[in-house]
């Protein structure tokens, strides 16, 4: 863990908009737990030219949990069932934000389930301080401290950003047609404007396609402490 004091975040900040997200209507009745390879095959089917455009990438899909009760499953084999708001996030390089409207309308297959696409608006980048990503792939055998090592310096390759504050969580398994996929959580606090845009645009590791790497803000870990 790297943990120092907070820095000021205040001065203004124009947004660069060359990669943004584009977050699309959908109707589903159910979806499986771990769709991500599914998931990106079928945007790749829909849109042939995705898979070959540098810093493109689909988020997996999440539901949120309720008040009443319901949980999100830890078994692979149960489903999920998303409800009318929940949304499907493609993240693109703007100028290939015109050919992506071709999504909508279509119908596609995320193994046996059929996902329909409705409109999409834009949703572009925001400098947070604090950016979080569900999926980073990392080797079976890379321990915590190893893989936070590599992180920082990525970062700092890709950002020109010495990292300040960084968690690493739970290791998660995603089925591709590579075989199983280990990943890790990964949260990164007390970036400035630069880096933390930076970093949404080009993602930290490999697998953008099917959802690993890609960092979205996060509300912020003020409430925790380096013991926590």
């Amino acid at each position: 863990m790297f943990w120092q004091e907070d820095e000021d975040k205040t001065r203004p900040y124009n947004v660069p908009d060359a990669v943004l997200d584009v977050s699309f209507a959908m109707r589903c009745k159910h979806l499986p737990l771990d769709h991500a390879w599914a998931l990106s095959q079928a945007v790749q089917q829909a849109l042939p030219w995705f898979a070959d455009t540098p810093l493109a990438g689909v988020h997996t899909i999440h539901v949120a949990e309720s008040g009443n009760g319901w949980q999100r499953p830890e078994d692979n084999r149960q489903l999920l069932i998303p409800s009318r708001r929940t949304r499907l996030l493609i993240r693109i390089p703007k100028v290939r934000r015109t050919d992506l409207a071709a999504l909508s309308g279509q119908t596609l297959d995320i193994a046996g389930h059929t996902l329909t696409v409705g409109e999409g608006r834009d949703k572009p980048f925001i400098n947070a301080p604090v950016l979080f990503a569900r999926y980073v792939l990392s080797a079976l055998d890379e321990d915590e401290p190893v893989f936070l090592a590599r992180m920082a310096a990525e970062i700092r390759a890709k950002a020109d950003f010495k990292v300040r504050k960084m968690l690493c969580g739970k290791s998660h398994e995603l089925q591709t047609a590579d075989g199983m996929q280990q990943t890790r959580h990964l949260m990164i606090a007390d970036l400035d404007n630069d880096s933390t845009i930076k970093l949404q645009q080009s993602g930290l590791g490999l697998g953008r396609q099917f959802g690993c790497g890609l960092l979205l803000p996060h509300k912020g870990i003020t409430s925790l402490k380096p013991t926590d």
